[in-house]
């Protein structure tokens, strides 16, 4: 089993930025894949970028050159560093690991691991 705790979202006004972190935890020797989703009220959860145990990254195009995936192997840490935030970027954001690599943009059905999820609201 793996553990995920998000944290660093909150509410900030448009072209603002946010850090969020994802502390790992438990069995994370067998994680290959590790993401972000987000998701708004009514739809369904939507990758934003993944990192795979390689190093390779993938982003969603509708964050590409505003967000950028990146971990701390040694703490078992993933982040997501958001810039240039929009209004629609207003979703909860969770923490996600697979116990294979995504090579792109996973699926839900792909996930092994949830995080419990960390609000973003932009607005302002």
């Amino acid at each position: 089993q793996v553990q995920l705790v998000e944290s660093g979202g909150g509410s900030v006004p448009p072209g603002g930025s946010l850090r969020l972190s994802c502390a790992a935890s438990g069995d994370t020797d067998s994680t290959e894949c590790m993401a972000w989703f987000r998701q708004i009220p009514g739809k369904n959860r939507t990758p934003v970028a993944a990192i795979d145990i390689d190093g390779r990254t993938r982003h969603a195009d509708s964050v590409k050159d505003r967000f950028n995936i990146s971990k701390d192997n040694a703490e078992s840490i993933l982040y997501l560093q958001m810039n240039s935030l929009k209004p629609e970027d207003t979703a909860m954001y969770f923490c996600a690991a697979a116990d294979a690599l995504c090579w792109g943009l996973p699926r839900q059905s792909g996930i092994d691991f949830w995080g419990k999820g960390t609000l973003v609201t932009i607005s302002s």
